[in-house]
């Protein structure tokens, strides 16, 4: 039998040929397919960067509304120390000027209960039937003349005092307030007079809000905001009134007359 040798060789080269281009022809699918992977990955990561900043721009947008909202809420209160502390020096120099006349001082400290009342019941709803119950004491001792007008003096002092402390004053307390209707003795956890939170008996959790004249209490009922406020109370049960705590929006928005 004859062999072509050069025909051989032609065919084995043509099949090392087809072979080969081929195994190329594998490879580029390959890369394809991992390049399409790689662009659909890349296009996923763009979409989440696009989400992601879109979300940090709401909650700076957020934070920056609650900054201005406790900013004022700060302004406001810092005003109603300048008014609390004004009345104080009015009273002073009236009282330099009865004084000075030796006259009775019982019309003015009438007068300057019945203001100091007012200004208890039309503020911040902390403890007011007792704030006005001392205050009643007072009127009571001094119509029957229990105590002298210079104590009754010095007590109505030290109640307007308690007014300008209750402003700045942050702690733990217990009081009566009125849930859904019901009155309940509650745990209160007052920040100064911006915010008050309290905490029921039957494990409810809210906060003071204000409409127009008036305040109310407000159930949450939002897990995260009942785990940050629970934090809260364990803090001031614990004496800790300083460090960063996440709370929900509970300013108490009020405009000073």
């Amino acid at each position: 039998m004859t062999i072509n040798h050069k025909k051989v060789l032609l065919s084995l080269a043509l099949s090392a040929t087809l072979f080969s281009t081929s195994a190329l022809a594998q490879n580029d699918e390959e890369i394809i397919k991992s390049i399409m992977t790689l662009r659909a990955d890349v296009e996923s990561l763009y979409t989440k960067i696009d989400e992601n900043q879109e979300a940090y721009k709401y909650q700076m947008k957020s934070l920056a509304m609650q900054s201005a909202d406790t900013e004022a809420q700060i302004n406001r209160q810092e005003t109603a120390i300048k008014l609390a502390k004004n009345q104080l020096q009015e009273i002073q120099a009236k009282i330099a000027t009865k004084n000075s006349e030796n006259t009775n001082l019982k019309p003015l400290l009438e007068e300057v209960m019945s203001t100091l009342e007012n200004n208890i019941k039309s503020g911040f709803p902390f403890k007011i039937e007792e704030r006005i119950e001392a205050i009643n004491k007072i009127r009571e001792q001094l119509k029957e003349n229990a105590i002298s007008q210079e104590k009754a003096l010095a007590l109505v002092w030290a109640n307007y005092d308690d007014c300008i402390r209750v402003t700045k004053e942050i702690g733990l307390f217990k009081q009566q307030i009125t849930v859904d209707g019901k009155k309940v003795l509650a745990k209160v956890a007052k920040i100064g007079s911006v915010m008050m939170f309290f905490s029921t008996p039957d494990n409810q959790v809210g906060h003071v809000i204000k409409d127009g004249t008036t305040f109310s209490y407000k159930v949450i009922t939002d897990p995260d905001d009942i785990k940050n406020i629970t934090i809260l109370f364990d803090a001031l049960q614990k004496n800790i009134r300083t460090g960063f705590f996440t709370l929900p929006n509970a300013l108490v928005l009020s405009e000073v007359k």
